[in-house]
């Protein structure tokens, strides 16, 4: 931590600066945004903390669950969904895999290549571009994994587009996973649930200024 001298604040260069010099509504503006933070990162941990205590009692209640059945579940946990007993609320933890390609996808993009090409001389250009499509490659030079996986429900029995397929499906590496906890109510007596916001950008907040105005 900077040893700032009584009476400076350091801005954004590091350079100090005498309080004296500095605008009033500069401190006001300082003072306002160090204190947002302050109750942000608080927030946050509060958050934090409910994602921890969230997870693990959802283990182990599932755990408890398996135990009547005199068994237990290793390894990760996929998705599951809990139900308060009246129904009005409700639980999902979520399981979401990272996927990528490894090298084996590009001799699947050949084989499609190949098949593409000879199609398209018979006017199915369409077949060229979902092909295009789906290994066209974003701004970060990512392909969509779901764009390229989607090929394989295409119904074609060309022995080269099999092989192709079959190429994805064992370019896909599972890289990673991330687990989600979302939280719903249950909208009047319907059966659709609404989402408990637990992610700042999606809390409604009522605008108190323009509803004073009349």
């Amino acid at each position: 931590m900077n040893n700032i001298p009584e009476g400076f604040r350091q801005d954004a260069k590091g350079h100090l600066v005498p309080e004296v010099l500095i605008k009033p509504i500069d401190l006001a503006r300082d003072e306002l945004v160090s204190e947002l933070v302050g109750r942000a990162k608080a927030v946050s941990a509060q958050l934090g903390q409910f994602k921890a205590s969230a997870f693990g009692d959802i283990k182990a209640f599932i755990e408890m669950s398996a135990e009547q059945y005199k068994t237990t579940i290793g390894g990760k946990k996929g998705n599951v969904t809990l139900l308060s007993f009246d129904g009005r609320f409700k639980i999902v933890h979520a399981v979401q895999d990272s996927i990528k390609f490894d090298e084996r996808l590009q001799a699947a993009r050949v084989l499609i290549d190949e098949c593409a090409a000879e199609w398209t001389q018979d006017a199915r250009s369409e077949v060229r571009v979902l092909v295009n499509e789906a290994f066209r490659a974003d701004r970060a030079g990512e392909i969509s994994t779901g764009r390229v996986l989607a090929l394989r429900r295409l119904d074609i029995q060309d022995s080269r587009w099999q092989r192709a397929m079959q190429a994805i499906s064992d370019a896909v590496q599972v890289v990673g996973s991330k687990s989600y906890i979302r939280v719903y109510e249950r909208i009047g007596d319907s059966d659709q649930y609404a989402s408990i916001p637990l992610d700042i950008a999606s809390i409604f907040v009522q605008d108190v200024t323009s509803s004073t105005l009349h």
